[in-house]
């Protein structure tokens, strides 16, 4: 499907890709892997036409459809719902064209061509998908312009999903998400039936959905099969190969000095040394497998402090006088509280995180903490706001006021900027070193509670094993908002699920929550179930009162049925009056095609509607009669 041929990139006399090569099986799910900095996206924009290379190429089967999301947002006054609806440019175009021509010929081959692309059923795809993202009715229908720029690259992902290109490529497409978008995200691209790269430091992502991994490294590309838990067991059996050979050409190579050195001056043995010297130059090294010092992390252990550390008595907080955005909040964390805030973006999660940080004070109720308590608190905005023009050891100089150097640059070494590294400008690092710089200023002082929004957006997944690794190092408490989940299943102890106005402990597991979200929870317990003992006459009573439910729910079946049987119907005359405008009817005659189109949607709608009653009423019936025998 995607052969990757010799690919060389060279930017500013530096090579980032140096003759990277990979043929990807045909509809295989690719995850594109690699450090901060390895060339992923320009590699990526490559595949995508955006970028030609200094050498090599890649290779799709001629007329194949590439989809990927530009760095622009889209804007202006349309609304999510027609942007998505836009993408499908096939769908549009030929609903244009029905609407110009008068060749019946031509108007028949569209209706083949709308039918076959499943055209009607455009506009339920398009709204599921806003929906899945976060969209809910009302906001699919606002405009663009009212949207921040992370919604606004929703719909931009949105718009490329619902297009379903013959190769998905999609570059980092959860950083703007939160983890219930991103939960139903990954089970999209489960599903997903074309070809797809994606890059991604989702760890569960990377192993819940794609079939290959394409490692980045040095310019070179090596492609394995499985996610990325087989892509890391293979890798370190490979670095280990790669250990053992360098070892064993070290010993050969001091055996080959040796062997020059005691015999080059000896006329017997001129001639065998003079052969072993050259085979000594030809031999090429192998590098050692490289430790890199920027992956370390290093929270600095607060004193000890009594518990509790803050208590939440029917707080209520928000940003409007008299308009809380949270209300009857009954919170307690302890000096080693382990806490996941989860619930949809907009829902207060952010709000909740600096009530705690003492950012905001309620409204209403009380919040105590304790006097000696140090918060720090990570955001995203902390990353975007470091001035790009002085360098860590500048900040940290600044921060870290009326400190020693060594203290300075120890707290600095702590999150893997030592030497060189502490002197290089901001503006230089990558996004991965920005957010540990972050990090590093925040924790400054030791707190005793850390709270931590999205602090995984830059970080590769590397990054982000040695951050799990320092979270459950430090003795302090952590308060964590985040859509990538292996984090937090390995960090929290607890789930407040912030969400209707308020934040309640959630009981369950993440696992628990997931399946809540994608709407695979388990089913309601039986009404038969565990159902205590009755006298006969209570029975007989219970029995004609299930008689009486009964009827009502075989009238409520016998109705979906009928109702099923008229929509079915008129959508028949609906496809009639598409495919044979001579024998519709006089009103559908004078409808337009996009009309058509619209109609036999919302009666495709209505039929499913009508199907999932049926459906419910008629398991009802079944659970009703089963009780209604258990009574017998």
């Amino acid at each position: 499907m995607l052969n990757l041929n010799g690919i060389t990139v060279r930017l500013g006399g530096r090579t980032i890709l140096d003759r990277a090569s990979a043929a990807l099986p045909p509809r295989s799910r690719v995850g594109l892997i690699g450090r901060n900095g390895a060339g992923k996206s320009t590699l990526m924009k490559v595949v995508a036409g955006f970028s030609e290379p200094d050498e090599g190429s890649a290779e799709m089967p001629r007329g194949s459809r590439i989809g990927y999301i530009a760095q622009e947002a889209p804007a202006g006054s349309a609304t999510p719902f027609e942007t998505v609806l836009a993408a499908d440019t096939e769908r549009a175009a030929l609903l244009a064209e029905s609407e110009q021509t008068d060749d019946h010929h031509r108007i028949g081959e569209i209706h083949e061509r709308l039918i076959a692309i499943d055209a009607h059923a455009a506009p339920s795809r398009a709204a599921r998908i806003l929906v899945g993202l976060g969209f809910d009715e009302d906001m699919q229908h606002r405009p663009l312009d009212s949207y921040s720029g992370g919604w606004k690259m929703r719909v931009a992902l949105a718009a490329l999903l619902f297009s379903e290109p013959d190769l998905l490529l999609l570059d980092e497409p959860s950083n703007h998400l939160d983890l219930e978008a991103t939960l139903w995200l990954e089970n999209f691209l489960k599903n997903y039936r074309a070809t797809m790269v994606v890059i991604s430091h989702e760890r569960d992502l990377l192993n819940n959905v794609v079939d290959h991994i394409l490692h980045l490294e040095q310019g070179k590309t090596t492609l394995y099969p499985g996610g990325y838990d087989a892509f890391e067991k293979q890798r370190a059996e490979r670095l280990a190969q790669l250990e053992s050979a360098r070892a064993a050409q070290a010993a050969q190579r001091e055996k080959l000095q040796d062997y020059v050195a005691r015999n080059s001056a000896r006329a017997s043995t001129a001639k065998q040394a003079q052969s072993r010297a050259k085979a000594l130059a030809k031999m090429t090294p192998i590098a050692a497998v490289a430790e890199d010092p920027s992956l370390s992390f290093d929270f600095p252990s607060p004193d000890e402090l009594r518990p509790p550390l803050v208590t939440l008595d029917m707080a209520s907080v928000g940003y409007t006088e008299g308009q809380p955005i949270l209300e009857r909040i009954n919170l307690r964390l302890d000096p080693t509280d382990r806490l996941a805030l989860l619930g949809r973006n907009g829902n207060g999660k952010t709000t909740l995180a600096r009530l705690l940080a003492a950012q905001l004070t309620p409204m209403a109720g009380d919040i105590s903490a304790s006097g000696k308590m140090r918060v720090g608190y990570f955001t995203q905005y902390q990353v975007e706001e470091l001035d790009g023009s002085d360098t860590p050891l500048e900040h940290m100089t600044r921060a870290m006021k009326g400190a020693t150097p060594g203290a300075v640059r120890g707290q600095l070494g702590r999150f893997g900027f030592s030497g060189s590294k502490a002197t290089t400008q901001v503006g230089k690092l990558s996004g991965g070193e920005r957010a540990r710089l972050a990090l590093a200023l925040i924790t400054r002082e030791a707190p005793h509670m850390l709270i931590l929004d999205e602090p995984t957006n830059h970080l590769d997944v590397d990054s982000r094993e040695a951050l799990v690794q320092a979270l459950n190092g430090y003795s302090g408490a952590v308060v964590v908002v985040s859509h990538d989940r292996h984090m937090l299943e390995l960090t929290a102890d607890r789930l407040v699920l912030v969400d209707g106005g308020t934040a309640t402990e959630f009981s369950g597991t993440l696992d628990d929550y997931t399946d809540l979200v994608l709407g695979k929870g388990p089913a309601q317990r039986s009404a038969a179930a565990e159902r205590p003992k009755v006298s006969a006459k209570d029975a007989r009573k219970a029995a004609a009162e299930a008689r009486e439910r009964d009827k009502g729910l075989r009238d409520a079946v016998k109705a979906t049925e009928t109702e099923i049987k008229k929509l079915a119907e008129r959508r028949s005359q609906i496809d009639r009056a598409m495919f044979d405008p001579a024998s519709a009817t006089a009103e559908d005659s004078k409808r337009t095609m996009s009309e058509l189109m619209r109609l036999r949607a919302e009666l495709t709608e209505g039929i499913e509607a009508a199907e999932a009653r049926w459906l419910a009423a008629s398991e009802a019936l079944e659970e009703s009669q089963a009780v209604s025998a258990s009574c017998a």
